[in-house]
């Protein structure tokens, strides 16, 4: 079963396939009753991401309003053994190496060690500092200076004067001594620091985010699926339970259509 017999018989179930659009920003994108496959992915993506999509609506026959719940793995797997979990993870993995954040760690990493060269900085002038504490002899220097913006900002515009002449100034990260020529080394070291600490924050959110995205039942699931079609003997291998409990749901009929999909699809041979 190739790309145009998976589309002809998702059409034939009353899905709605397209695979001419944008998908919403993703490879493919399921809700209610339609799949888009995104126009941009490599022709070898198309098949597998038909998969997933498809994936997905089996799972909405099983658990309604999927997309906003996430689903359970209780109730998609008929099981709550928690190892479940951990070898989908591992799939998703081999699946998606996007799910690994790989360059967001790098990213965090590199910030990580720009933080420990200012906080060391610092230390030079102020030995006692800590990074949880108040740096007071900073807070009292920086309440009588514009540089208290770039605790917030890396770039601000301040319009300054009356209302018929103006002051426009730009102060940067990049350019603190130059713009601040009386601010002490150790200063200008703390200010770049805090600008480090919310990137590193902002970074943290991120890997959060695409955490819980990749976690979601309905994604493990997904990619599951997805995974069984690339290399089945490989999944088996590093999830044998949960595909052992997929393919036994499979084969008494539990997932519906999708039986017929995956025995059907010459990568997958019948269990």
């Amino acid at each position: 079963m190739q790309k145009e017999e998976l589309i002809e018989y998702f059409r034939s179930l009353g899905l709605t396939v397209h695979t001419g659009t944008k998908a919403r920003g993703h490879q493919g994108f399921f809700l209610k009753n339609r799949i888009d496959i995104s126009k941009n992915i490599s022709e070898n993506r198309v098949v597998p991401t038909l998969l997933h999509e498809f994936a997905h609506y089996i799972h909405s026959k099983i658990e309604p309003d999927i997309n906003k719940t996430g689903g359970t793995l209780k109730t998609v797997f008929q099981s709550d053994n928690p190892i479940y979990k951990k070898e989908l993870i591992k799939v998703t993995n081999f699946v998606d190496e996007n799910s690994l954040c790989i360059r967001l760690f790098e990213h965090k990493d590199r910030v990580k060690e720009k933080i420990k060269e200012q906080e060391k900085i610092i230390k030079q002038f102020y030995p006692k500092f800590q990074r949880s504490k108040k740096f007071k002899e900073f807070d009292k220097y920086i309440k009588k200076s514009n540089a208290k913006y770039l605790l917030k900002y890396d770039r601000v515009k301040l319009i300054e004067g009356g209302f018929f002449k103006k002051t426009v100034k730009i102060y940067s990260i990049d350019n603190i001594e130059k713009d601040f020529t009386d601010m002490p080394e150790a200063f200008a070291s703390y200010i770049r620091l805090k600008s480090y600490q919310k990137k590193q924050s902002r970074t943290s959110a991120r890997i959060n985010r695409y955490k819980k995205y990749y976690e979601r039942p309905t994604e493990l699931f997904a990619r599951l699926v997805e995974g069984i079609y690339l290399d089945r003997e490989w999944v088996e291998a590093i999830a044998p339970n949960v595909t052992r409990q997929f393919f036994d749901l499979l084969n008494d009929g539990f997932y519906k259509e999708l039986g017929k999909v995956i025995y059907q699809i010459q990568k997958v041979p019948a269990a």
